[in-house]
């Protein structure tokens, strides 16, 4: 398997180059020369009706398609990740409720989706480095998951060092301590004064800047990256597409090469990328349904063929992981639909100008996979509320997003949607869903409403609905905040270099 730039490329590289560096030349990203075929064929060789399938099988299936230049020892090791990371033997259950089909995502770790992606990566990109006798620093951006399972996934081990970056004000109270309580002296966390858009750009700057990696070299370290612009993430996150497939198929719910639409919660793009590969390759999806929060760039760009930043800034929601203006992933699907020349100068324009139409013809193309909706969160509240009391099936108000658009755009298809975060995650915000507090005011922080900690609302949802809330969790709150420093944005780069100087 070989790899090009979406913007030009110096030439070829293989899978342990772009995870090692992800960054493409000319500011892209690295994509897929040529796509394998995984079809319902070769989805066939892991069929066994009426038994649930095995999806340690099904990921090292999918890596081998792609002919990744590892060894088995390195692959085996990483996807052994799941059975000994994740609380549950299937990795991703499937559930049906109200006659959808709800795929949990979040039985990893860190109680997010992120967790299946960058649980088996940071044991083959630490391989990686260790066969090179190499150094890595790896840096992260998060909107609030990302930064948790990275942390996670590379804490002690060797030949890397991690940067994290989140939004100081961005972030649920979980996700923040998740993330200030690591004391692994391989990593640093880094809170930001700005939105997860600031972080992101940082990262995406310091990856292209030469001086800055001439700094690291100094001091004997390579640059890569832990966000879903590192294929690396990408791969991963086809896997549980053709695993809810097959799921289905042996439940007898579907027909072998019966369609399905799928229903995302969206903010990069990384999951439902992930969707679209899978249905290249030959898995049987019709629509890939994008859900995004009242930060609905990526509705208007699949309804409108818009993206359009000009005047419009962030706005903070219930469902803070998907509070992101820039969906860095959509520069790789502009690449496959439209070829190089039209994604360089659309992504000019977004770079230059904050904003790209799509001609009719293109987005046309788009809409022959893609549809979309978006939630505010009053809505998201009355779907937490509504599936917790009619269904006995409690959500995080990312996946609230995603059951609103497949109530609002089911059609004859069956449908899977995606949860990407457990619900413990988000508590304050689950709870006054199931207590009727307007959300809406709990968000813009009125004076009169005092917001209830995170640890209070868990317990009230522990005792009012039964729900026994994951150990880790529980003990974020006696841990002490160990690296929880906050900078301005204009700090990054120095307060990054006196970490792998040790100068701190």
């Amino acid at each position: 398997m070989k790899f090009i730039g979406t913007r030009g490329t110096d030439r070829e590289k293989s899978f342990s180059e772009v995870i090692l560096n992800p960054s493409a030349p000319n500011g892209g990203l690295y994509v897929p020369k040529k796509f394998p075929r995984l079809d319902l064929k070769w989805l066939q060789r892991f069929y066994t009706p009426e038994q649930e399938p095995n999806y340690h099988k099904i990921a090292k299936g999918v890596l081998k398609k792609f002919k990744v230049d590892l060894p088995e020892e390195a692959i085996q090791r990483a996807i052994y990740t799941y059975l000994k990371n994740f609380d549950v033997e299937e990795v991703v259950p499937l559930h049906k409720v109200n006659n959808l089909f709800v795929a949990e995502l979040w039985h990893g770790p860190t109680r997010a989706f992120k967790d299946i992606a960058l649980q088996p990566f940071g044991v083959l990109l630490s391989h990686l480095a260790q066969s090179r006798g190499e150094n890595y620093l790896i840096m992260a951006a998060t909107s609030g998951d990302t930064g948790p399972a990275t942390l996670k996934s590379f804490e002690n081990l060797p030949n890397t060092k991690v940067v994290c970056l989140y939004p100081s004000e961005g972030t649920s109270e979980v996700q923040r301590l998740q993330m200030v309580t690591t004391d692994a002296p391989n990593e640093r966390v880094l809170g930001i004064l700005g939105d997860f858009d600031d972080a992101q750009t940082a990262l995406k700057s310091l990856l292209k800047e030469e001086e800055f990696r001439k700094s690291l070299d100094e001091v004997g370290l390579k640059l890569s990256a832990a966000n879903s612009v590192n294929f690396g993430r990408i791969i991963f996150q086809t896997v549980y597409h053709y695993w809810s497939y097959l799921t289905l198929w042996e439940r007898f719910e579907i027909e072998g090469g019966e369609k399905i639409d799928v229903v995302i919660p969206s903010g990069n793009f990384g999951n439902a990328l992930g969707a679209f590969y899978a249905k290249q390759m030959g898995l049987p999806i019709d629509r890939i349904i994008i859900t995004s929060n009242r930060n609905s760039v990526l509705y208007e760009f699949v309804k409108f063929g818009k993206y359009d930043l000009r005047e419009r800034k962030l706005i903070k929601t219930t469902s803070p992981a998907m509070d992101i203006l820039k969906s860095s992933n959509v520069e790789r699907l502009l690449f496959h639909k439209f070829g190089e020349a039209r994604t360089i100068e659309l992504m000019k324009n977004l770079e230059e100008e904050g904003y790209f139409q799509l001609t009719p013809e293109e987005l046309e193309m788009i809409q022959a996979d893609f549809d979309a909706d978006f939630c505010t969160d009053g809505e998201g509240a009355e779907i937490i509320r509504k599936y917790a009391e009619k269904y006995h099936y409690l959500v995080d108000p990312h996946t609230a997003t995603a059951l609103k658009g497949a109530e609002k755009l089911r059609g004859d298809n069956k449908m899977v949607v995606y949860s990407t975060a457990e619900w413990t995650k988000f508590a304050p915000t689950v709870y006054y869903a199931l207590t009727g507090e307007p959300v809406e005011r709990v968000i813009a922080q009125e004076e009169e409403v005092e917001v209830i900690p995170d640890k209070d609302a868990i317990a009230y949802i522990e005792t009012h609905l039964g729900v026994t809330p994951p150990p880790q969790i529980l003990e974020l709150f006696q841990k002490p905040e160990t690296n929880s420093k906050i900078i301005p944005k204009s700090a990054i780069r120095e307060e990054i270099l006196k970490f792998v100087k040790g100068e701190e």
